[in-house]
């Protein structure tokens, strides 16, 4: 139940409706014993510097910035990141961060290669110096036959945007599983799923909210993925 002292946390995209954060980050707050509750909230990108200062105003603690917000967030908060998507509202500040790259943890990438222009992308090619970047309002298709790790940071979940295989690494954000995944699994390549990305970068934005550590295996388990 929400009552006046709980506290909130918004996520502010357009669409929202598909998203499985709420799920996920209710379950993580229900895990802490945190009286928190996490609102999805459709933005349209003309109301999003309003949205973000009422939710400022009104007492909320922070927001996650979805599709097509990430760059209008940074513009809009303190930060050095070029793309935004976790906001902290702070004595009428709003700060923001980017846990979008927090899936790269561990992983290998001498060669990398970013699909895609939008915010998720500037976040990951902005972790990955030296990233090659292929998206159709630039250099297409993409070239990734000596790329050691490929990210996917587009929408797109029905066409196969680039073919890899056996010893390259592919994280695909989009989910549910795209036809880019299925087909670079299919081909031997280790493919990281759109539900991965969305844990990883979800626990690092809870921690940055609350200050406490992410139960990263029940956020797993709300959006279906096993121990």
């Amino acid at each position: 139940m929400i009552g006046a002292a709980t506290r909130l946390v918004a996520l502010l995209g357009h669409p929202v409706e598909g998203s499985l954060s709420p799920r996920m980050q209710n379950a993580a707050f229900a895990a802490r014993g945190l009286d928190w509750a996490y609102v999805a909230l459709d933005v349209a990108p003309s109301g999003f510097e309003a949205a973000v200062r009422g939710l400022a105003a009104a007492g909320f603690v922070g927001a996650n910035v979805t599709a097509p917000h990430k760059l209008a967030a940074a513009a809009l908060a303190e930060t050095d990141a070029p793309s935004v998507n976790t906001l902290v509202f702070e004595r009428g500040e709003v700060r923001g961060w980017s846990t979008d790259a927090a899936i790269l943890a561990g992983l290998a990438a001498e060669r990398p290669v970013v699909i895609g222009d939008g915010g998720a992308a500037r976040a990951l090619v902005d972790a990955l110096p030296g990233a090659r970047v292929y998206s159709r309002r630039g250099d297409w298709p993409p070239e990734a036959g000596d790329a050691d790790l490929v990210v996917n940071a587009t929408p797109v979940r029905d066409e196969v945007l680039v073919r890899l295989g056996p010893g390259q690494t592919l994280v695909d954000l989009p989910y549910p599983e795209t036809a880019t995944a299925a087909a670079a699994r299919a081909a031997g390549a280790t493919v990281i799923e759109g539900r991965e990305a969305l844990v990883a970068q979800g626990a690092a934005s809870f921690e940055r909210w609350t200050g406490l550590p992410a139960p990263v295996e029940v956020m797993r388990s709300a959006v279906g993925l096993r121990a």
